[in-house]
């Protein structure tokens, strides 16, 4: 702490001094041991700006990626086409739908059932009944006229629509189907009379209610309506005319202009990630430090982010199907083969007989297989990898001499799968210098036409194995903040845990200042009155002088 030079001029001037401004010299020079703290707060403050800048940058990436694994996302989406949009157009394609080639025939159109009453006065009365489809409506003053009882159909549930026509001759009741096709086809029995000519209103009918039908892939089809929902799986098109001389060929597609939109969505958010990283290791316009320099978070994300990157998906893999509990007891023994390779059979474990110990004992064995358990809950997964692909590193699985003790039942094993893409840069994503990507999207969309499937499967995460999508996921889900363990989150975690002390620092410093200052006010003060009571006091010590010896001091000096 430095020192403070107070000045209390002459000490028989009577002038005293300035206490505030004394006062709060002394205070700022006790203030400074809060210098070091404060500054610590504002680079604090800093990292946590870039921190919260980069989590979100995160977040933005791993949103991008979700695009890409999510079953519902952009990979599970399709569109389709039609040869004779006059004939057959397209409406939809979920995502249950399947790319490929259909030939439809159009025989006939849906027809949806319909009357017409005959012509009566705009003005006339009706009197009598009407019974639609078995349900009788019986004319009084509430609904005999066309209009009233065309609202009292309506407001019922009779299956038809009623509206009146109206022309140069007259009036008529038209009664059409709310159901189209053969299941709506209208009932109606008339003993109705115009009130005003006393002659009867019959009704004709002007279309019969018939199901489209058409030929799709060969097989006979039929439908209610005209929008036909279940002919091909997942696509909804609609019929606009027959032509039974004409075969209309719908194509449906995978949407890889939505796939290449989203993986160059994802190399510009890893981009702008990384950039966020690479500017935290220079200095600021001032030639400063950046808040971030040198701190440990940023050299953590760079590497998982490179090793998720660089993550190499299995090429050939085979994994049990059956359900599995991870201490479940397992007995007995598993063969395994790779190519053309000769089979071996690996026995349980004594002593770790669960899925963990086969695990470690088919890799004990060194077959040219990879075991791991996957774990979801209280079940688990036993998954066997491959990096060489083709047929030379095809898993063969023979699981009937394994069996879970546990459940009393066989372990067993789905197909085996081959993986075409193993790596991003098969998909035309390539480093740069710096380490930022660059899509090539031509590369992309060969890939996308050759081979839609592996893209599907490297991207989206598998029970069996750890595709790049799923391992990329957990790995941002370990470096932002919407994890707890996120390696952002702790980051700011420990800072506002520091920022916690430091003010608490400041605060209990203030707090003793503060109790420092009213007393070093109330000394100073009392200090200054007598300063200024010295004058006063020397003068009377002077007229004290004269009184006892008569010697005017003020006369002889």
């Amino acid at each position: 702490m430095g020192t403070v030079g107070l000045s209390f001029g002459s000490p028989t001037s009577g002038a005293g001094f300035d206490v505030t401004s004394t006062v709060n010299q002394i205070v700022t020079n006790m203030q400074a041991v809060e210098t070091p703290w404060k500054n610590q707060l504002t680079a604090l403050q800093a990292q946590n700006t870039a921190l919260t800048s980069i989590g979100t940058d995160l977040s933005s990436l791993s949103t991008a990626m979700q695009s890409l694994t999510d079953f519902q996302g952009v990979l599970s989406e399709k569109q389709g086409s039609s040869s004779d949009t006059s004939v057959l157009q397209l409406s939809s394609a979920a995502t249950s739908a399947v790319a490929g080639s259909h030939t439809i025939i159009v025989q006939s159109l849906a027809t949806t059932s319909s009357y017409v009453g005959s012509t009566i006065g705009a003005s006339d009365t009706l009197s009598g009944s009407l019974t639609l489809n078995a349900k009788t409506i019986n004319i009084d003053s509430t609904n005999n006229t066309l209009s009233s009882l065309a609202s009292a159909i309506n407001s019922g549930s009779y299956g038809v629509t009623a509206n009146v026509i109206t022309d140069a001759s007259g009036s008529r009741l038209s009664l059409v189907s709310q159901t189209s096709g053969a299941s709506g086809t209208i009932s109606v029995t008339s003993s109705l009379t115009d009130s005003n000519t006393s002659s009867s209103v019959g009704f004709s009918q002007t279309q019969p209610g018939a199901d489209a039908q058409l030929i799709v892939d060969g097989a006979s089809v039929s439908s209610a309506s005209n929008t036909v929902t279940n002919a091909i799986q997942g696509v909804t098109f609609q019929l606009l005319s027959a032509n039974t001389g004409e075969s209309v060929q719908v194509e449906i597609t995978n949407n890889n202009s939505d796939v290449e939109s989203a993986l160059n969505t994802f190399v510009t958010d890893y981009n702008k990630v990384l950039g966020d990283l690479n500017t935290q290791e220079g200095n600021d316009s001032s030639g400063n430090p950046e808040p971030l320099f040198g701190n440990p978070t940023i050299a953590t994300i760079q590497q998982s982010l490179q090793t998720a990157l660089t993550f190499l998906q299995p090429a050939n893999t085979a994994a049990s199907s059956s359900s599995i509990g991870t201490s479940d007891t397992l007995t007995g023994n598993i063969s395994i083969s790779v190519g053309s390779g000769t089979a071996q059979s690996i026995a349980v474990p004594t002593g770790k007989q669960t899925l963990a110990g086969l695990a470690a004992a088919i890799n004990s064995a060194n077959i040219g297989v990879t075991a791991t358990v996957i774990t979801a809950g209280s079940g688990a997964t036993l998954s066997l990898t491959n990096a060489n692909g083709g047929a030379a590193g095809a898993i063969n699985v023979n699981s009937t001499g394994l069996t879970d003790s546990t459940t009393s039942t066989a372990v067993t094993f789905g197909s085996a799968q081959s993986n075409g893409i193993t790596s991003i840069t098969q998909l035309g994503v390539s480093v740069n210098n710096d380490g930022t990507l660059v899509l090539n999207t031509d590369t992309l969309s060969s890939v996308l036409n050759s081979n839609y499937q592996d893209v599907v499967n490297f991207f989206q995460p598998s029970g069996g194995f750890t595709s790049f999508g799923g391992n990329f996921s957990t790995i941002l889900d370990n470096l932002g903040t919407s994890a707890s363990n996120g390696a952002i989150k702790l980051a700011l975690q420990e800072n506002s845990t520091v920022e916690s002390q430091l003010n608490t620092n400041i605060s209990n410093e203030e707090t003793t200042i503060s109790a420092q200052k009213t007393q070093l006010t109330t000394e100073l003060n009392q200090a200054n009155f007598i300063l200024t009571e010295i004058p006063q006091e020397l003068q009377q010590i002077d007229e004290m002088y004269s009184a006892i010896t008569g010697y005017n001091q003020k006369q002889n000096g």
